[in-house]
């Protein structure tokens, strides 16, 4: 295995906790009324989109193929993700209504993994 191979795995692993911090925080606390664990879910969103990124460029660097129509459409949600998670963020620490902020943010990243593993 060549060491661009380990770095893109390792950054796989770390997309996929990012990814889990996301929505594991959106499921487990989805009918929550307050108290939303914003830093959680604000971390996670902002690990997505900088080990996406840099996925996306250990493939080209590796000359493997990228769906660039795919990636463009899987980052444009990562952005929405991370700014509904620093709207909901700020939100709690302002003591304002984090609820819509917060499920926009999960549910997003919910349609994001489909976009991942549904569209080939």
């Amino acid at each position: 295995m060549e060491s661009l191979d380990i770095v893109r795995h390792l950054l796989l692993a770390v997309h996929i906790l990012g990814l889990a911090a996301i929505v594991g925080t959106f499921f487990v606390q989805m009918r929550a009324k307050d108290g939303f664990a914003t830093g959680v879910m604000l971390a996670g969103a902002i690990t997505q989109v900088v080990t996406g990124l840099a996925l996306v460029g250990v493939r080209q660097a590796e000359d493997l193929g990228v769906n660039n129509a795919k990636i463009a459409v899987k980052l444009g949600l990562a952005v929405v993700v991370l700014v509904a998670a620093i709207v909901a963020h700020a939100q709690a620490r302002r003591g304002g209504k984090v609820k819509p902020a917060f499920h926009a943010a999960g549910g997003l990243a919910v349609v994001n993994v489909l976009v991942a593993v549904l569209w080939q």
